[in-house]
């Protein structure tokens, strides 16, 4: 469902799809077995890093990934059984945005196409954005689908997106944004002509942040800094690096 690949001094995460029929067209839903995988590739990378490590994650095919695996909920036989299903995704998520946000090294998220949901959650949880410009949008459809935001979404887009009219344009309108209007929105850092550039894209952006060395762990309390509601709901200790003494 996702493979890690270190290549010299960058981890791949790649989302593969369940591996039985059209990968072009596998969602990349994020049920409880993907989530899981997503978990065991982060703690690997984690595992593996050293200064001058740098995560770049994407997916095969049209989606980058399309949200929680609503298909599944609804195969539950009942409306409180579905509402179970969808809370125990909620849940089994929000380690994911944790890992994240408390990786070791710098991370980009390179988006082949549609990003919903779950899916833009998990694109934004990275510390860079690259995405295609002629196919594929960021769409959250919680407001479509009469779907309240768990806590640690809410704060995400807080932190994530500066710009109060993009959140409320992404998050009360239900808008599908394209790439062009991403990067003017100041959702995503960039827009590119096809899947490959996007990649391309995160690539030379990664080789660039490797080429610093910086400590990981370092990396990390900075980074959390930032965000410290976010952290707070994530549960997450956001030391405040300290000053050094000159």
């Amino acid at each position: 469902m996702c493979t890690l690949e270190k290549r010299g001094d960058i981890f791949f995460l790649t989302l593969t799809g369940a591996g039985a029929g059209d990968d072009d067209n596998d969602e990349h839903r994020l049920g409880l077995p993907v989530i899981s995988s997503l978990l065991s590739a982060l703690a690997d990378a984690k595992s593996q890093s050293s200064p001058g490590s740098v995560l770049i994650t994407t997916a095969r095919g049209k989606f980058f990934s399309n949200g929680f695996d609503l298909a599944w909920a609804q195969t539950a036989g009942s409306s409180s059984a579905a509402r179970h299903r969808l809370h125990q995704m909620v849940v089994a998520f929000k380690p994911v945005v944790a890992a994240l946000l408390s990786l070791p090294m710098p991370t980009v998220a390179a988006l082949p196409g549609h990003a919903a949901a779950a899916g833009l959650l998990l694109a934004l949880s990275h510390d860079y954005v690259t995405m295609r410009r002629d196919r594929g949008v960021l769409y959250m459809s919680e407001v479509d689908l009469g779907l309240p935001f768990p806590d640690y979404f809410a704060a995400a887009f807080r932190a994530k997106i500066g710009s109060v009219s993009a959140r409320r344009d992404l998050l009360l309108r239900g808008m599908k944004v394209r790439g062009e209007e991403a990067v003017r929105m100041g959702i995503v850092d960039s827009a590119h002509d096809s899947a490959e550039a996007a990649v391309e894209a995160a690539v030379r952006v990664a080789e660039k942040l490797g080429l610093r060395k910086w400590k990981g762990d370092v990396y990390a309390e900075i980074r959390m800094s930032l965000y410290p509601e976010l952290c707070g709901v994530l549960g997450l200790d956001a030391k405040v690096v300290a000053t050094p003494k000159l």
